[in-house]
């Protein structure tokens, strides 16, 4: 009895101290589990929440940084632009002889021809600028026009003194431009419109100078428009470069050929427009030859073949074209 007792007993302790050791085994490792998730909650804070907390904290500091100095570099530019003059904006190159204006300098080629050329009335002339004050000029050359003796006065002036001026020079630094085929295709536009009988009738003329500004300014008035476009300006019809002028003396004319004696004849029965050619090849003339003429091209002969005109190899009209004591072929 005793000794089944005395068993019982051991039993039931080591039961407890099983269930003692396997309760502290169990505290042991919850709380092993809770340090390491404190460690691991802890190390994730510190791998991603600072890191990124201190990226912001940076890239915030920096943008307010750069938002202040560009403030105190636009108000410090703006301020140097409010205080320069347009001289001091503008890069002159030392030497500059301002007895002379030149179109075709780095500064003047890149202003508007209607800047100083204003257009108010239809005058063949164009207006000279500076008749306020020697704007614009003296926008950019102050200070050579606070001098009254400044070589620059002698562009426009011959007496500084008087204000005499000099008459508006004529077209040199710039080149003619004028297209045949695109006047033809607007109908309103003949040959007529632009050349007349010259010479009593031998040669026609060819509008130059401000003449040529009286015939083209019965279309090309103040602020006209033309497919949508301003067709009143200088640069429409000139560009910057050499000029020749188209002569109106022809070889045809040395053996007495005569525009007026052949009035029953149009332009197209003699000359032939050609688009996209340059100045003096956009309209074709005939060979001045009857006898020698090459047959490539028209001549005296197309017409003068004794069957249309007279001609051929008939002498007896000779003087009908070669006249005076002295001619040529």
């Amino acid at each position: 009895m005793f000794i089944a007792k005395k068993v019982k007993k051991r039993t039931k302790l080591r039961r407890s101290e099983i269930f003692s050791w396997e309760a502290l085994i169990k505290r042991a490792n919850n709380m092993s589990l809770l340090r390491s998730l404190c460690l691991r909650l802890d190390s994730a804070f510190y791998k991603y929440f600072v890191p990124t907390g201190l990226v912001c904290f940076i890239l915030g500091l920096t943008l307010c940084a750069t938002f202040v100095i560009n403030s105190r570099a636009s108000e410090s530019a703006a301020n140097r632009i409010e205080s320069s003059s347009p001289q001091d904006q503008m890069q002159f190159p030392e030497g500059l002889d301002y007895s002379k204006f030149q179109h075709n300098s780095r500064n003047h080629s890149r202003l508007p021809c209607l800047l100083c050329h204003r257009r108010d009335t239809n005058a063949p002339i164009p207006k000279r600028p500076g008749a306020s004050n020697h704007l614009p000029c003296a926008g950019c050359h102050a200070q050579q026009f606070s001098n009254s003796e400044s070589p620059i006065c002698t562009i426009c002036h011959t007496d500084v003194k008087s204000g005499a001026l000099k008459s508006f020079p004529r077209l040199k630094s710039f080149r003619m431009k004028f297209d045949h085929s695109t006047h033809l295709k607007m109908g309103n536009v003949s040959c007529a419109t632009c050349h007349q009988p010259a010479r009593a009738g031998v040669a026609m003329s060819i509008p130059a100078s401000f003449n040529a500004h009286t015939t083209c300014y019965r279309c090309h008035t103040p602020r006209a428009q033309s497919g949508g476009r301003d067709i009143s300006s200088c640069g429409t019809c000139h560009q910057l470069g050499g000029y020749s002028r188209t002569p109106e003396f022809m070889q045809a004319f040395r053996v007495s050929f005569s525009h007026a004696k052949h009035q029953k004849l149009t332009c197209n029965d003699c000359h032939q427009v050609r688009a996209g050619m340059p100045q003096r090849r956009q309209v074709t003339t005939p060979e001045p030859l009857n006898h020698h003429a090459t047959g490539r091209a028209q001549s005296c002969m197309t017409c003068h073949d004794g069957k249309r005109a007279f001609g051929d190899d008939d002498f007896t009209v000779c003087k009908r074209c070669h006249t005076g004591t002295t001619w040529h072929f």
